[in-house]
């Protein structure tokens, strides 16, 4: 139920924010625009033509921008920020964590960077230019550098001592990480442990080692898998050498998998998820047109295929009729693998480890859908044009094609995945291609054989 009631939400705030941009009363629209959270304001900004949005941008409290431009897109922030001068970016960014200043870092001008890096002191440079030093989409380019350690030989009075000194904590913080002298990851001490022992309790007494330290390379992929596993708000980052680097947080998670689920709603159409709603109408169309031209290519291919039975389709003309009904039968259930298939690969429980024991499951599935489904459309065509031959050919190459889309369902994804091509964005044209091809020549093939034989 979440969701939908999400997704309403933001349309009751889209509509009363455009009823109040048409009516020209900006007073309303500043009061709507600053009682939503950053993220939300981001949702609003993708929604908006460009005009409106520009407007809207410049209502937003300052203090907000960085925070705002964090939550859009690739394209909405590039030209948001291209609207901003070098002041307004400093301002926007300069009070960012580190973890956040990394993603927003590089759709920045040369001189905001510049001045922001001015605006930093020697510590927070050194730990911007290391978490810049990973690549993206790994942990250590999620990483806050800003922890809290401990030694596990001073006693929680000691710790609470230097927390009041401290001031504060950074965002969700449920744990202190506890360290040995040469900074080595040993475990950590939560905040409920701190405040329900005895002053005197010495931090080694109290320390939970049961929680496995992120490698610095692992991806954000994997790093969403065991956040997701383990339900943990906050895990310590280290490198080879059980160094302790910084901290990933759960909101950071989150984004993940919310960057996941869009790429694969979006790519499964060939779009990118970056991509901006009210883009220019060239810079779309040229996106699209490549993977127009692909499913053009394929379908060539699909009607070569057709027209090599050319003499068979003039003689009976119910083939040409029911053709479409062995390919939609043969696609559709062809994606319906090829959906569990991307999603298995996203969250890592898809791997050639086990592609024979989910090879021969699809298989088994195809088969018995087949045998229903041929079964009934045989039935219902030898009925229909009164020729059981007829029923019996596209009985068959309903039954051929729907083994062959469990088959290409499976091996399809687990291919392009080892070829580095991404599998949501073209497991969806190449599986097409797959059951017109062998839907089209398994029926036109066997009706040659058997009503024209």
């Amino acid at each position: 139920m979440a969701e939908p009631i999400h997704h309403e939400k933001s349309a009751r705030q889209l509509k009363l924010l455009s009823q109040a941009l048409d009516s020209g009363r900006l007073g309303p629209v500043r009061r709507l625009v600053n009682t939503l959270a950053p993220a939300e304001i981001g949702h609003l900004l993708e929604s908006l033509p460009p005009g409106k949005r520009e407007v809207v941008w410049g209502l937003v409290d300052a203090e907000d921008d960085g925070e705002v431009l964090l939550h859009v897109g690739d394209e909405v922030r590039e030209a948001l920020i291209a609207d901003m001068d070098t002041e307004e970016l400093v301002a926007a960014v300069e009070d960012l964590d580190i973890d956040d200043l990394a993603d927003l870092v590089e759709d920045l001008p040369d001189q905001v960077i510049e001045e922001v890096l001015k605006s930093m002191d020697r510590e927070n440079r050194e730990r911007l230019e290391q978490v810049l030093s990973y690549p993206e989409d790994t942990a250590g380019r999620l990483m806050n550098p800003d922890v809290v350690t401990v030694r596990a030989d001073v006693t929680i009075d000691v710790v609470l001592r230097y927390l009041r000194l401290r001031g504060e904590l950074p965002e969700h913080t449920d744990h202190l990480f506890v360290v040995s002298r040469r900074h080595q990851y040993l475990g950590r001490l939560s905040i409920a442990s701190l405040v329900t022992h005895e002053p005197a309790q010495r931090i080694n007494e109290l320390i939970d080692d049961e929680q496995p330290a992120i490698q610095v390379d692992t991806s954000a992929n994997s790093v969403a898998n065991q956040f997701s596993d383990h339900d943990w708000i906050s895990a310590p980052v280290v490198d080879s050498n059980n160094i302790l680097l910084g901290r990933i947080t759960i909101d950071d998670v989150v984004d993940i998998i919310r960057d996941q689920a869009e790429h694969q709603a979006l790519a499964s159409a060939g779009l990118d998820e970056e991509e901006d709603l009210f883009s220019p109408v060239p810079r779309a169309a040229r996106r699209r047109a490549l993977w127009l031209g692909i499913n053009l290519a394929t379908a060539f291919l699909a009607s070569w295929v057709i027209g090599l039975f050319e003499a068979t389709l003039e003689q009976v003309v119910a083939l040409a009729v029911l053709m479409p009904i062995v390919a939609s039968m043969g696609g559709i259930a062809g994606t319906q693998t090829l959906t569990l298939m991307v999603r298995g690969l996203a969250l890592g429980q898809v791997g050639f480890g086990n592609m024979r024991a989910l090879l021969t499951k699809e298989l088994l599935v195809g088969l018995l859908n087949g045998a229903a489904w041929a079964v009934v459309v045989g039935t219902l065509a030898g009925i229909w044009f009164a020729d059981l031959r007829i029923g019996f050919v596209i009985a068959a190459a309903m039954g051929i094609n729907l083994i062959a889309a469990a088959l290409a369902g499976v091996a399809v994804p687990l291919m392009l995945k080892r070829m580095a091509v991404d599998p949501a964005l073209a497991g969806g044209v190449v599986l097409t291609t797959v059951t017109d091809v062998i839907g089209f020549l398994a029926f036109l093939g066997l009706g040659t054989l058997v009503l024209l034989g």
